[in-house]
């Protein structure tokens, strides 16, 4: 069977991202959907749906990113002054020194990714 040029590239971006996040968990302890999120909260008081649609996290997977990142010790989560069923995240002193560290040291990126990165 002949093999289909656009898959075998979604294949190989896929292990790419794949290197990319275990990069990420090795160096930093975090995944590739924690950092975007501790990112996209930045020093900012972020509700969760706003971190859904900067992230592309759909709200079913991004309770489990900020409950993990929660666990860690990196975000802490208030209800809202004015509707007490929203719920904003903020990130840390430690969140923040890992994103500074990521920032400085940076991380090792595929070869693959590269060109996205320059």
């Amino acid at each position: 069977m002949e093999k289909i040029p656009c898959i075998c590239k979604m294949r190989d971006l896929c292990i790419a991202i794949s290197e990319l996040e275990n990069s990420l968990e090795e160096r930093y302890g975090v995944s590739l959907n924690e950092a975007m999120v501790m990112c996209c909260i930045g020093s900012d008081k972020v509700a969760a749906g706003d971190i859904s649609k900067a992230t592309g996290i759909r709200s079913s997977n991004l309770s489990k990113v900020l409950r993990s990142i929660e666990e860690k010790g990196l975000i802490t989560r208030a209800f809202g002054d004015n509707d007490k069923r929203q719920i904003y995240f903020t990130l840390t002193t430690e969140a923040i020194d890992r994103l500074h560290a990521l920032k400085c040291d940076g991380v090792r990126i595929p070869d693959m990714l590269k060109s996205f990165f320059e």
